[in-house]
């Protein structure tokens, strides 16, 4: 479908209500819960926050991953084949970390609890790990099944444009899931890859657009602190040559890719620069990229794309509103980094997207909707410049400010 303007999306998770976040870990955590009492607010819950997503002017919307927990707890309702056990100081394998590369430079930083969402980033031994000891078999499917109806039937009527859903690769389960089964770890992702497929084929069988979640395509670089980047791009590569063999045969315009740096709130300092690896991202299967690319260790980045072309009709979703600050972007700010886009890689190939999902990386529930809103008002300035100056790939449009 030829587009008239800018279209809008977000990275995932939006803000729940505190009763339905504390039946939700209940859930996953395997405490005592009102079974009844969250399937109630969760029905309520995804009807209202597609609701607000089209009224903040969001064209591609989702259910806020309201459902769902962390990676860990997502693993434990997915798949079945491991165990849990309590970390032991010298006895358990040493905890990832997100934020690996960054704890050898800021050491005082996280030990004393670094600042805000994610600060320790996975480093802390406090959660209990995750061993794979058995073959892998997916087992979600009472959970995917009320995600399925719980959104469908939030959808009725309203007036959006897309709807997805978000589903994690196989690199990014093997974070949290230890291998004591396969032979080698190449056929471990590989298992995950196939129990998992089962997920992706369910969404997109229900007529939505499936959204892969790989922050371990970037933020595995910071788990592996001793890796060189050859080193780490042959890591990549496998982990994506298995999530493409999870998508066999999944229409390719049916698939959003999003990947980000871990989204920790802390230095980011040693962050693996995008064109080191924007080929590898580019290799997934998919006809929508959505990548991390306003924070400060990222914004530079759209120059990337002055000298490395998106994949033949491909869409490009950079994230041009924020969570790794409360301040809320003017919406001139979020027209200006769209035109810059848009003057690179086409004004069609172009979505409005965040960073990462805004649900619990923000300071309070007001804060992620003001910036949707202005994510969807700056859309809208950059689609009046865009269309009226007629812009096309490599042909530049000046606005105030731009640089």
């Amino acid at each position: 479908m030829k587009r008239n303007r800018i279209l809008t999306t977000h990275a995932g998770s939006l803000p729940r209500s505190e009763e339905l976040r504390e039946l939700v870990f209940a859930r996953a955590e395997g405490r005592p819960f009102d079974k009844d009492a969250l399937a109630d607010r969760l029905n309520t819950e995804v009807a209202e926050i597609v609701r607000r997503q089209v009224d903040c002017g969001v064209d591609s919307v989702n259910d806020g991953e309201l459902g769902k927990t962390n990676f860990n707890n997502y693993v434990r309702e997915r798949l079945a084949g491991f165990e849990s056990r309590p970390y032991v100081p010298g006895k358990s394998p040493k905890p990832l970390s997100i934020a690996g590369r960054e704890l050898t430079k800021f050491p005082e930083y996280f030990a004393a609890g670094g600042r805000g969402f994610g600060a320790f980033a996975g480093a802390g031994p406090s959660r209990p790990q995750v061993f794979c000891v058995a073959p892998l078999k997916y087992v979600g499917h009472a959970a995917l099944k009320d995600d399925l109806e719980n959104f469908r039937a939030a959808l009725r009527g309203a007036k959006a444009r897309e709807a997805f859903l978000s589903a994690n690769t196989p690199g990014t389960i093997e974070h949290w899931l230890r291998n004591e089964h396969y032979a080698d770890e190449e056929a471990f992702v590989y298992a995950i890859a196939e129990a998992m497929r089962e997920e992706y084929k369910a969404i997109v069988g229900a007529g939505f657009l499936l959204q892969i979640d790989d922050p371990d395509l970037p933020d595995g670089w910071q788990m592996y602190p001793g890796m060189s980047v050859a080193e780490y791009r042959k890591y990549a590569t496998m982990r994506v040559d298995a999530l493409n063999h999870a998508l066999r045969g999944i229409p390719r315009e049916r698939i959003r890719l999003h990947v980000c740096w871990g989204s920790f709130h802390g230095p980011h300092q040693h962050d693996i620069p995008l064109e080191r690896i924007l080929d590898i991202i580019f290799r997934v299967r998919a006809s929508q990229y959505s990548i991390e690319a306003s924070n400060p260790c990222h914004q530079h980045e759209w120059r990337v794309f002055e000298d490395h072309e998106l994949p033949e009709g491909a869409t490009l979703i950079p994230g041009v509103v924020g969570h790794y600050s409360d301040f809320i972007e003017h919406p001139e700010l979020v027209a200006e980094r769209l035109v810059r886009y848009a003057n690179l890689v086409g004004r069609e190939n172009v979505m409005g997207g965040t960073d990462c999902g805004l649900g619990p990386r923000v300071g309070h529930a007001k804060i992620a909707w003001a910036k949707l809103e202005a994510l969807a008002a700056g859309a809208r300035l950059a689609s009046q410049r865009l269309w009226r100056h007629g812009s096309r790939r490599k042909k530049k449009v000046t606005i105030k400010g731009d640089d």
